[in-house]
């Protein structure tokens, strides 16, 4: 089967709702396909369990790229990574098969698929100073200067506030300009797996226990005392580290592990629902099938 839009696929959805299984399905179905990961965790190899890494069995021997292939102690950005992957899908269909994009790293998703966002660069001085800010004055600060932007920002997250801050008063123009300038279109089709919540809260309980049992806290403990910036916000890292300390039980962390998935998986959810360009689909048995009777459909697929 040859791709007609010769163009990347891309599978999006929260953590734990399956993605990862459909997108290798899908590339099986195709024929000559190959996955590129739009997860900005999962591409450190120190940490697979952690990040739920697929296995070389889970990858079913479909070629996956940008997958435990940097030292935690590199920083990765959305940038940096959207570079790096155009560079694998342009590999890709140079080789004749079709990139499959997966991931549920909002950022990263967007400047793979709508390209890298023209908002200016973090600048080390001002952003340690805005961090500096007590959070309740860096939301006042947002809110005064770009309203409507501050309304569209979980100010609830600091990192996500001191960053629109930032960008707002280095490009002195609000986030909407910056937003407002992606390219239109995504890059290719795009599909927003979904699960009932509790269904889907069950089933991060599971991996939660699933990766705690499995290894997580063995990472974790063999990581060196400095990483990267990117790497350091690996979900669950710093849980694992209390309880490492002795701040924690194996319950206490299993719980608190599970609870920062969810609000993960939460906001995930809610940054999907403002993509409208990926076409939800429920995540089941016959997901990788139907997305692939939709591409049919739409006849990007000869």
């Amino acid at each position: 089967m040859e791709c007609s839009a010769m163009s990347p696929i891309f599978i999006l959805g929260p953590t734990g709702c399956g993605k990862s299984a459909v997108a290798v399905e899908l590339a099986r179905l195709l024929g000559r396909a190959e996955i590129v990961s739009a997860d900005a965790y999962q591409v450190y190899r120190a940490l697979p369990v952690l990040t739920a890494a697929p296995s070389q069995a889970e990858m079913n021997g479909v070629p996956h790229h940008l997958i435990g292939t940097l030292d935690v102690r590199e920083n990765n950005d959305a940038a940096t990574h959207a570079r790096r992957a155009q560079t694998c899908i342009d590999d890709i269909i140079a080789r004749g098969s079709i990139p499959i994009v997966t991931g549920g790293s909002g950022l990263y998703v967007k400047f793979i698929s709508h390209g890298i966002s023209p908002a200016p660069p973090s600048d080390p001085s001002l952003r340690a100073e805005l961090q500096a800010l007590p959070a309740e004055e860096a939301v006042r600060r947002l809110q005064e200067l770009d309203p409507e932007g501050a309304a569209a920002t979980n100010l609830q997250n600091p990192r996500y506030v001191v960053r629109n801050l930032e960008i707002v008063l280095t490009g002195g123009k609000p986030l909407s300009y910056w937003r407002n300038n992606w390219q239109p279109q995504a890059a290719g089709p795009g599909f927003h797996l979904t699960r009932e919540v509790a269904e889907l809260d069950s089933r991060i309980a599971g991996r939660a226990e699933f990766m705690l049992a499995n290894g997580a806290i063995d990472e974790v403990a063999a990581l060196p005392d400095e990483l990267s910036s990117t790497a350091a916000k690996t979900l669950g890292l710093s849980l694992i580290r209390e309880y490492l300390a002795g701040a924690r039980t194996l319950t206490e962390l299993t719980a608190a592990l599970a609870l920062a998935t969810r609000q993960y998986a939460k906001r995930q959810r809610t940054w999907l629902r403002r993509e409208p360009w990926a076409t939800p689909l429920a995540c089941c048995q016959s997901a990788a099938a139907d997305i692939l009777s939709a591409l049919k459909s739409a006849r990007f697929l000869n």
